[in-house]
C-alpha cells in the first residue's frame, strides 16, 4: 500500500442513532483540484453529537453511513495536481462549505445563504457529504487555509467553530465600548465572548447553568458570569447586543429580557425545528433588532490572521483531546456541557 494513496483510512463514522464507529472506509483517489490532506485533530460539533444520538440533525436524516467531522486541521500531504492550493507539507485548516449551483434566490455577498451549499458531514442531500474524521482526507485544495507555522495545531482546530462566534459577533455590528451578553457559554459562546473582547466590547456577561463553561468564559473575556437559573439577574444586564447561543427557547427568553431598549439580539444557536414559546411581544414594544446568524462566510481567514497575530484568546475553550479510537468516549464527554467545552479528536 502506498504511503501516498492508500486504499482506506481509518474515519469515524455514523450508521444511525446510537451507532457511531471506528472503521476502516475507502479513500477515494483525487481529482485535479483536490488535495489529500492528512488530519491532525477534529473538533466535535454540536451536530455530530445529534448524528450519533438521533441519527438526523433536524431534518437533516442519515440515510446512509457517512464520515462525521467538520471542524479540522492538518497537514498536506499530496497537493492538488492541478497546481492549486497549498503545497505538500502545509500545516492547514478547512473551509468546510462548497458552493454549487442553485436557481435559488440569496444575496451574491452572503454565500452562507446559499441552498447549494454542501457541508462536510451533512446529511442534508443525498448522496450525504463525507466529513473528515478520518486519519486521511480528499478535499478540494479551495477548501484549504495555510495556517501560521507558530499557531499549535491544537488552537487551530478552533478556527471553524470561530468563525461561527466571529460571524455571530459582526451581525451586530460594531461592538465597540458596548455592553455584551452572551446566553449560553459552550464552545460557540465561549469563542463569542473571545471575538467580542478582541472587538473591544466594554463589559462582557457571559450565562450558563454551568461551572465549567462559565469558568472558561470568564479566561477567555467575561468581565462576570451569571448562572442561567438566575433570570432575574440575566434581565438586569441592559446589554447593547446579546449573542443567543443557547439553542433552547428559555435561553432565547432570557436573550430577550437581557437586552436593553432598542438593542440587538444575535441568534446563532439553533433552536429545533418547529414552534417555539418565545414573548415576541417583548421584543416589538422594546424595538429590539432580532437577526440570525448561521454558519460564515470567510471569517475563517480573519480568525486565522487572529490567531497568528495572537490577539484572539482561545486556547481555554479546548478541554479535553482523545485519540480517534476512542471516539465513543469522546462524543459522551462532549455532550456532558458541564465537565467540557471543546472536545478534539487525534488522528
Amino acid at each position: 500500500m502506498s504511503t501516498l494513496s492508500p486504499r482506506t483510512t481509518t474515519a469515524v463514522v455514523a450508521h444511525g442513532a446510537g451507532d457511531v464507529r471506528v472503521e476502516e472506509v475507502a479513500l477515494r483517489a483525487p481529482e485535479p483540484h483536490e488535495a489529500v490532506v492528512t488530519v491532525a485533530y477534529g473538533g466535535i460539533c454540536g451536530s455530530d453529537l445529534h448524528y450519533w444520538k438521533h441519527g438526523a440533525v433536524g431534518e437533516s436524516v442519515l440515510r446512509a453511513p457517512m464520515v462525521l467531522g467538520h471542524e479540522v486541521v492538518g497537514t498536506v500531504l499530496r497537493a492538488a495536481s492541478d497546481g492549486s492550493g497549498p503545497a505538500a507539507g502545509t500545516r492547514v485548516a478547512v473551509h468546510p462549505a462548497r458552493h454549487e449551483p442553485t436557481d435559488v434566490r440569496f444575496p451574491e455577498d452572503r454565500p452562507n445563504l446559499s441552498p447549494g451549499v454542501r457541508y462536510l458531514g451533512s446529511a442534508a442531500r443525498f448522496p450525504h457529504t463525507e466529513g473528515a474524521f478520518a486519519r486521511e482526507v480528499v478535499l478540494p485544495a479551495a477548501m484549504l487555509r495555510t495556517l501560521p507555522g507558530h499557531v499549535d495545531l491544537r488552537v487551530a482546530a478552533l478556527a471553524e467553530p470561530a468563525a461561527v462566534a466571529w460571524h455571530a459577533v459582526s451581525r451586530a455590528g460594531d461592538v465597540r465600548g458596548k455592553r455584551v451578553l452572551v446566553v449560553g457559554s459552550g464552545p460557540i459562546g465561549a469563542l463569542a465572548v473571545a471575538v467580542a473582547h478582541r472587538a473591544g466590547a466594554a463589559e462582557i456577561v457571559a450565562v450558563d447553568l454551568h461551572d465549567t463553561p462559565r469558568r472558561i468564559a470568564t479566561e477567555v473575556g467575561a468581565a462576570r458570569t451569571l448562572h442561567a437559573g438566575d433570570t432575574e439577574a440575566v434581565a438586569a444586564v441592559d446589554a447593547d447586543v446579546v449573542i443567543e447561543s443557547s439553542g433552547n427557547h428559555r435561553g432565547l427568553a432570557s436573550a430577550l429580557r437581557g437586552a436593553t431598549r432598542g438593542g440587538t439580539v444575535v441568534m446563532v444557536g439553533l433552536l429545533p425545528q418547529g414552534d417555539q414559546p418565545v414573548q415576541i411581544a417583548h421584543a416589538i414594544s422594546r424595538e429590539l433588532h432580532l437577526t440570525g446568524s448561521f454558519r460564515f462566510n470567510d471569517e475563517i481567514d480573519d480568525v486565522i490572521a487572529a490567531l497568528g497575530e495572537g490577539s484572539l484568546a482561545v486556547t481555554p475553550v479546548v478541554t479535553h483531546c482523545f485519540p480517534a479510537a476512542d471516539a465513543l468516549e469522546a462524543f459522551a464527554v462532549a455532550a456532558d456541557a458541564s465537565v467540557s467545552g471543546k472536545v478534539l479528536l487525534a488522528f
